[in-house]
């Protein structure tokens, strides 16, 4: 191995080869919850220095792991135990090579931050409308490698829905240019929606074209109480009616993840918060063309219509970018109270947004019927049919022993439940390591011999991220 590190060295620089020192923030992953060990931590500074370390590891048949800003729910971006692994880090990788104003278009390095693309794009007047918690350190290039959802998917989609173009190297050190930033190349297979979502395993994205939106002349947010999960799919549905392509954010939270946010973070002041008539609470946004008083009509009048019909019983709408600003924060503050809270078994679900409420409540029953006193944190996109469906240890309980003891039935008990509602175990935080045996269990086998053929074809080596998405061949036979 001493001959590869050399050759990394040669590559990148001695100091962008790291094998010694604290490498915890490239070797654990987000939750904590891996810690791996890798060769060396390689740090490339652009597409062609990423092609000789992969041709260089190839030669030496040393698997690589991709990684931007390791900000990943999945464990699909930290290197295993073995210490062989080369970690990839694109984090240096990150300059914003081109804003194309008329195209309403930016090209962008994999390891640019998202928090940076998007203020990059607001100095220039445009809005680049990806937006999820992790933004100030997850990149691009991880964005699109997970294909990353957020809260804005109800109107402009998920990282794939805003890429027009990819620049890849391949598993044999190949560079494919394909950042032209098109929207129309009906030249073939598709080989940018290929690469989005697989996870590093099929090819190393360095740089992409992302579409740009306009800047909205005014942007309203509300916080509305409903009396059910049906109410909460009434009012997505009006509010699909009266706001049309204004309707940029449609989150529901559950009464008792908001009294977590209340309970360990008392200075946040949570609307209509231990109301037993209030189960859930909807926030919405609402992006206007035109000016804020146009805005603020349109939404007074969806609120006064689900007054009327029974599906709000309560509302407050921002009255400034300050106090909408507050709105959001606590409900992005829902993870951090949870984990406040005790440890907890997460799920990143999507449903049929006409089969949730049956979905949650027939799973919520079903969960506390088999482990009574269990509590149930759910909340999440509704507007687009994604729910963040967390078990908490009873209050009483120790919550480090039910995970030990509960995570796998808990993990049957709903993926179980979520495939009898034609639904998905994984919206948005991809397979990774963690979810490899699920996508075994619930994945066509007909999807799955595709998908093996894929990657035999184009990753023939299995040099990409092996064991990620898809079990390595010897271990799946």
């Amino acid at each position: 191995m001493t001959d590869l590190i050399d050759q990394l060295r040669a590559v990148v620089g001695a100091s962008n080869v790291l094998t010694e020192g604290d490498l915890t923030a490239f070797e654990q992953d987000w939750r904590k919850r891996e810690r791996g060990k890798a060769l060396a931590v390689v740090r490339p500074g652009n597409a062609q220095q990423v092609a000789d370390v992969v041709k260089a590891c190839a030669a030496a048949g040393t698997s690589l792991v991709p990684q931007g800003g390791n900000t990943g729910l999945a464990v699909g971006s930290t290197p295993d135990g073995s210490g062989t692994q080369v970690l990839l880090s694109l984090q240096r990788m990150n300059a914003i090579r081109q804003i194309d104003a008329a195209n309403l278009t930016v090209t962008v390095e994999a390891g640019c931050i998202l928090q940076t693309l998007q203020e990059t794009a607001e100095k220039a007047g445009f809005l680049f409308p990806l937006s999820l918690a992790a933004e100030g350190s997850c990149t691009i290039g991880g964005n699109l490698a997970t294909n990353a959802g957020g809260t804005q998917v109800v109107r402009y989609g998920n990282a794939r829905d805003l890429c027009l173009g990819l620049e890849v190297v391949t598993p044999q050190g190949e560079i494919w240019e394909g950042t032209s930033g098109l929207r129309k190349d009906n030249t073939g297979y598709d080989l940018r929606d290929l690469m989005i979502g697989s996870e590093g395993t099929l090819g190393i994205i360095t740089a992409a074209t992302m579409k740009l939106y306009p800047m909205p002349a005014a942007q309203l947010t509300a916080w509305a109480a409903v009396p059910s999960l049906d109410h909460a799919v009434t009012l997505l549905g009006l509010a699909h009616q009266r706001l049309g392509a204004g309707l940029t954010g449609f989150e529901v939270m559950g009464q008792f993840a908001l009294s977590l946010v209340a309970k360990h973070m008392p200075q946040l002041r949570v609307p209509f918060i231990g109301d037993d008539a209030t189960p859930y609470c909807v926030l919405l946004e609402n992006s206007d063309s035109e000016s804020e008083d146009h805005a603020r009509a349109r939404f007074e009048a969806l609120l006064e219509t689900a007054f009327e019909d029974g599906c709000v019983s309560d509302a407050v709408v921002a009255e400034n970018l300050t106090q909408a600003h507050q709105l959001w924060h606590i409900r992005e503050s829902i993870p951090l109270a949870q984990a406040e809270e005790g440890l907890n078994i997460k799920h990143d679900i999507s449903i049929a947004v006409s089969r949730i409420p049956e979905f949650v409540a027939s799973t919520d029953a079903l969960l506390q019927r088999e482990i009574p006193g269990v509590r149930l944190v759910n909340f999440g996109h509704l507007g687009d049919g994604n729910l963040h469906y967390n078990v908490q240890a009873p209050a009483e309980g120790d919550s480090k022993a039910f995970l030990r003891d509960e995570e796998e039935r808990v993990n049957v008990l709903v993926y179980d439940a979520v495939a009898r509602f034609g639904g998905s175990f994984s919206a948005e935080h991809g397979i990774g390591a963690l979810k490899v045996d699920k996508l075994e269990k619930h994945k066509s086998p007909v999807a799955l011999g595709m998908m093996r053929a894929i990657k035999r074809g184009l990753d023939p080596q299995n040099i990409l991220n092996p064991g990620r998405v898809l079990r390595s061949e010897a271990s799946s036979t």
